[in-house]
């Protein structure tokens, strides 16, 4: 049986006058379905690249990129647009929620533009914002419209859910709230969780972690020994 997501010698190089800068070179690597994926490297070693094109912002150079089975690197801008809409979810450092929407219409927004979505009254109270979804983002902690941010993402009941250094803007124990809240959530629902990073600890929480450098991955590694994240210090 093939791999959940499946990285086949992807090339990235992007063109700026004359010069062309490789930011991905030769990146091969496979997640299994429900499985939580740490990708940790330096700034620049080409994470964000390499999560793009699996999110299906931006495409590859060379090479293959499958999903469940189907190949999204063949895809041309209108298969894209829907991918993104349908089969992903994403959760960036910044939580890019619409300020004058409430927390649960900012949730809402998202189930509106999906073919199977999760009811978002449910989805906010899993993430433990039950009491906060009537209040703007203005009256939120940065931790709470994370989690704004991830009940968002979640309603859309994605294939896969990407996050994009998810804690960067958060203070440590907040963090770690909204990491646990990741762990959680995947192990629960069986949900396919990619987090990119550059804190090497976060490597603790996952089922597999993938070391990137210089735009090629160093190594792939299944962690035998998975740590809960209260559990994580760094």
């Amino acid at each position: 049986m093939s791999a959940y997501v499946e990285f086949q010698q992807v090339k990235k190089v992007y063109h700026m006058g004359e010069v062309s800068i490789e930011a991905l070179s030769d990146a091969t690597f496979e997640i299994e379905k429900g499985e939580i994926c740490v990708i940790v490297g330096a700034s620049g070693a080409g994470k964000t690249t390499l999560l793009n094109i699996l999110g299906g912002m931006d495409t590859l150079t060379t090479g293959s990129v499958l999903l469940d089975g189907k190949e999204i690197s063949k895809y041309n801008k209108k298969e894209l647009t829907a991918y993104r809409r349908y089969d992903i979810g994403f959760v960036f450092q910044f939580y890019n929620l619409v300020q004058n929407l409430t927390a649960l219409e900012n949730v809402s927004l998202a189930t509106q533009i999906c073919k199977d979505p999760l009811d978002a009254e449910l989805v906010m109270d899993e993430v433990g914002l039950s009491h906060r979804m009537n209040n703007f983002p203005a009256q939120l902690s940065g931790g709470e419209q994370q989690r704004v941010a991830i009940a968002r993402a979640l309603a859309k009941n994605p294939k896969l859910l990407l996050c994009d250094e998810p804690t960067g803007a958060l203070d440590y124990n907040t963090g770690k709230a909204i990491l646990k809240l990741l762990q959680d959530t995947s192990r629960k629902n069986g949900m396919t969780v990619v987090i990119i990073t550059h804190n090497q600890a976060l490597t603790a929480m996952a089922d597999r972690i993938i070391h990137i450098k210089n735009g090629s991955v160093y190594s792939v590694e299944k962690n035998e020994n998975i740590v809960p994240v209260e559990n994580i210090e760094w």
